[in-house]
């Protein structure tokens, strides 16, 4: 991204301050948990579903980010992504290694809330609700076979529109034809199958000019939804080792990243350690 265009989106984040958080029951906004540079909102699973039916409710545009290590771990170093983090309305831990960082803290993470997951609870809610789905992303079919598996599963689900755009720079006419496609279906709901971090910042480059209540990049969410891509059985999952599974299944792609990703938490896990002795000596 250019330099002009990196200050017309972070322009655009700032312009309007940050959109209203969802309030618990006794009115109090939780407060963030930071964990190696991002504020994740301590929310269980079915707190997040809750959450994203306040801010449909509410209408005023906005995002959520599903933040896994490797998330963090690009976050670290670029003003960009940690300018959309701050006006992210809700970031979600999902990644294991950041709700084990919590637990050495005064306040800790709940749990994990795996995008993966979120995705079939917020079909599930959306079919009961009414709420309108728009599909963005994707390899080629990804998108037209989770629709399809998922209308099958939640039979009242509208999703009102898919976008498979190439793998290139899209023309300025042909993404503003495309956006005016997706104002045009008026979904409650935007869900982004981009890769990271393209996906997120190309949601806060036109969550505000797309005017969808509610927006979220799902990443690789569509692929097993899709059925394109098996997802590691639950006791896995709940171990922490889906990735183990993952770089199982495509070893070539995900290894360097992986090992990229364990350097980070070696560092993180120095840097805290070294933090707390210079805090006490």
């Amino acid at each position: 991204m250019s330099v002009s265009n990196l200050e017309k989106v972070e322009k655009q984040l700032f312009s309007d301050g940050l959109p209203s958080l969802p309030v618990s029951q006794n009115g109090s906004v939780p407060e963030p948990v930071w964990i190696w540079g991002l504020p994740l909102m301590p929310l269980t699973m079915e707190q997040s579903i809750a959450a994203i039916g306040e801010l449909i409710t509410k209408a005023q545009p906005c995002y959520l980010i599903t933040a896994n290590l490797n998330y963090a771990m690009v976050s670290e170093s670029d003003p960009l992504l940690q300018s959309i983090n701050a006006q992210a309305a809700i970031i979600l831990a999902d990644g294991m290694p950041l709700v084990w960082a919590s637990r050495f803290q005064n306040r800790r993470l709940p749990e994990r809330v795996a995008g993966a997951d979120l995705l079939f609870r917020v079909c599930e809610r959306a079919a009961s609700e009414g709420w309108r789905i728009f599909l963005v992303g994707g390899a080629e079919g990804v998108a037209a076979d989770a629709k399809t598996a998922l209308c099958e599963r939640y039979p009242s689900l509208q999703i009102v529109g898919i976008e498979v755009p190439p793998f290139r720079a899209l023309a300025a006419d042909e993404e503003q034809a495309m956006l005016q496609r997706i104002r045009d279906a008026k979904p409650n709901l935007l869900l982004v199958a981009f890769g990271q971090p393209k996906g997120e910042i190309w949601i806060a480059k036109h969550y505000e000019e797309l005017g969808v209540p509610v927006s979220i990049q799902v990443g690789a969410s569509l692929d097993f939804a899709a059925n394109r891509v098996r997802r590691a059985p639950r006791w896995v999952q709940r171990s922490g080792l889906e990735w183990f599974f993952r770089l199982a299944q495509e070893p070539r792609r995900l290894m360097m990243r992986y090992l990229r990703n364990a350097w980070f938490v070696v560092r993180m896990v120095v840097r805290s350690i070294f933090g707390r002795r210079s805090r006490h000596g």
